[in-house]
């Protein structure tokens, strides 16, 4: 398993019952978390007076009830700086468990030696972004939804990295993909974090199940003739590493390099164990 484990504003203090009880910066909340299927006594005091809780309604979806909560708050990886704000599906803005693999993308682009072009499809609110550019790399990024582009920018500016080559870009991540094969453009990396399900700016539907292998062997076109890495990341639980190493493995064969895969986690400093984050794949040229 790979462990983001380097995070200081940022703590899994506790898990039970389908929850997590997090430390984002100087504020505690609860979140459900599907993994969480163990039930054992509450080990922290934050369990009682958090500053947000998201609960589930039986009827799907749900929301938050919030606690001396800021509307927006940051909290800082490194350099990088991120904009939080709870949101809709209990989410906030950011994976924290991902940072496992931004450590990973900075190290091969720095130990390239030479000019980088990455591509980050469903880029979301741009960690992996930022941590390309601050690496050093030009980046392409794209995402379907004109907020979430936005909010990127905003986390590159209070990274201090505006004037770095990126692009932002809304729109549908296949099609982009497709007519970027049709203009004949190529990258040195590629890095792709799809939901398990989604829809595109005009209502396209996303099912990871049906559309991550097809988009794979579109990407392998996309790469340079000497390409430096291609990261997945997927959340979906029937998508076992095993599983993206053998896509990988089958649509880059012609390429001179490796695949590893590993589930992601993040470290519960109540217990000292790892709560499980989904899995990521990563090949990289030998």
């Amino acid at each position: 398993m790979w462990i983001a484990e380097n995070w200081k504003d940022y703590e899994v203090l506790d898990c039970r019952k389908g929850e997590k009880l997090e430390r984002w910066g100087d504020f505690l909340l609860v979140r459900p978390d599907p993994q969480v299927i163990w039930e054992t006594p509450k080990a922290c005091r934050g369990w009682d007076r958090p500053n947000g809780h998201y609960r589930r309604s039986k009827k799907g979806g749900g929301e938050w009830d919030f606690f001396q909560l800021p509307d927006q708050w940051q909290i800082r990886y490194g350099s990088l700086v991120f904009h939080l704000k709870p949101f809709s599906f209990k989410h906030t803005g950011l994976f924290p468990e991902q940072a496992v693999n931004w450590d990973w993308c900075q190290s091969r682009i720095r130990q390239a030696g030479r000019p980088v072009k990455v591509l980050n499809l469903f880029a979301y609110t741009g960690g992996a972004t930022l941590a390309a550019a601050a690496a050093g790399a030009s980046v392409t990024h794209v995402d379907a939804s004109k907020g979430m582009v936005g909010w990127a920018k905003e986390n590159a500016a209070s990274s201090g990295l505006s004037d770095r080559p990126i692009r932002w870009l809304v729109d549908d991540c296949i099609k982009f993909v497709e007519r970027e094969i049709r203009r004949g453009n190529h990258y040195d990396a590629i890095v792709m974090d799809p939901p398990s399900y989604g829809r595109g700016p005009k209502g396209e539907i996303w099912k990871i199940e049906d559309a991550i292998h097809p988009l794979i062997r579109l990407c392998a076109q996309l790469l340079s003739p000497e390409p430096l890495f291609f990261l997945i990341n997927s959340y979906t639980t029937g998508l076992a590493p095993s599983v993206l190493t053998y896509m990988l493995s089958v649509e880059l064969k012609d390429k001179k390099g490796q695949v590893d895969a590993q589930e992601i986690g993040l470290p519960v400093s109540s217990s000292g164990l790892i709560l499980p984050c989904g899995a990521s794949a990563r090949w990289e040229c030998l």
